[in-house]
């Protein structure tokens, strides 16, 4: 796998499986479907697809990529609409920060590129919550530049061929420097799709088909017989239990909703009222004395802990007024921008 040669093929039987069996998208359009005449990819359609499916899988994006898009056609449309929207319309989506970043990201094109995409790897990477993947997707995706785009599905299959021997993440720069080598810079949009399509239909986590993959002949790890075990991956420790209290305020038919800071966890979002959120067990204090009701306990896995909320209940004192948030109506609850360990303690309402 080191020759011209043996690159060459690489490329070659990867090109004419994607084209024989790869995946159609609705944000790319497959050698397939193709036909003369047709518009060129839409880098704002590719961007919010990348955007999406960073820690999301297809099936779950897709329909938020669809309805994003009905709400807002362009960058432009995108860059105009009120944060607080495009936050609503995210919730769900999980990672929050992603979307402050895609609507500043859109602010910055609208405004500053007059709503032109980049099509630089430097002008790209200037741009808010644009990383190397993301930047290095586009560039293939959307206009067909020379980039080597590795993703997860990317490092699986790079570290099965070649039986890299470092553990991730320490791994990831010999990944990069092994996916570069054997990347197409003549067809870099439908390589780059080729490549991370093997990862997610072949080159699987679990029980790879290895009698359907191109590059099985080629691959170290077939030919040990040990492809389950790449990438290395150092042993984790366990995720730290943190806790807290989420305070669940009543008025009639309405409920008490709080912004977050737009920094941290859940930045941007709206959230039930809660303090806490320790490594050790805390309480903190409620907003007001009154008749707080246990409504049972909350428990939410993030990426680096497991969160644990006891939720608790009460009716607004007569003349209480927060200081900040608002009042949501049961009936609105469902537009408003709560992220899903939220949307589980106000289902613990009675």
């Amino acid at each position: 796998m080191t020759t011209s040669a043996d690159i060459f093929t690489l490329r070659q039987d990867l090109l004419d499986w994607y084209d024989a069996t790869g995946r159609s998208l609705p944000w790319r359009r497959h050698p397939r479907e193709r036909r003369p005449g047709l518009m060129p990819p839409d880098p704002y359609a590719i961007w919010l697809s990348e955007i999406m499916l960073q820690q999301t899988t297809v099936p779950h994006a897709t329909p938020y990529w669809h309805r994003f898009l009905a709400l807002w056609p362009t960058v432009k449309a995108l860059a105009e609409a009120e944060r607080d929207d495009v936050m609503r319309e995210w919730a769900g989506l999980g990672y929050y920060a992603r979307a402050r970043n895609l609507h500043a990201c859109a602010r910055v094109i609208a405004h500053e590129c007059a709503g032109v995409f980049p099509d630089t790897l430097d002008q790209l990477l200037a741009l808010p919550g644009i990383g190397d993947y993301t930047a290095n997707a586009i560039l293939a995706a959307a206009f067909n530049q020379p980039a080597s785009v590795v993703d997860g599905n990317v490092e699986r299959v790079i570290t099965r061929m070649w039986r890299v021997q470092t553990e991730m993440p320490k791994a990831k720069p010999e990944i990069k420097r092994l996916a570069a080598k054997i990347a197409d810079p003549a067809n870099s949009c439908d390589y780059a799709q080729a490549i991370m399509d093997l990862g997610a239909t072949v080159c699987s986590p679990k029980s790879p088909k290895c009698t359907k993959c191109p590059w099985s002949l080629s691959c170290k790890a077939f030919a040990r017989g040990d492809m389950e075990r790449y990438p290395l991956k150092a042993k984790k420790a366990p995720k730290p239990i943190r806790t807290g209290t989420a305070w669940l305020v009543r008025r009639a038919d309405a409920i008490w909703l709080r912004r977050r800071a737009d920094k941290g966890l859940l930045g941007g979002m709206m959230e039930v009222p809660s303090n806490g959120w320790a490594d050790a067990e805390t309480n903190g204090s409620a907003p007001f004395d009154g008749d707080w009701r246990p409504r049972g306990e909350v428990r939410h896995v993030f990426t680096h802990f497991e969160l644990r909320l006891d939720v608790r209940e009460a009716e607004a004192l007569p003349g209480w007024e927060p200081e900040e948030g608002v009042w949501s109506s049961l009936d609105a609850l469902g537009g408003e921008a709560l992220p899903s360990v939220m949307r589980k303690v106000i289902a613990l309402r009675s």
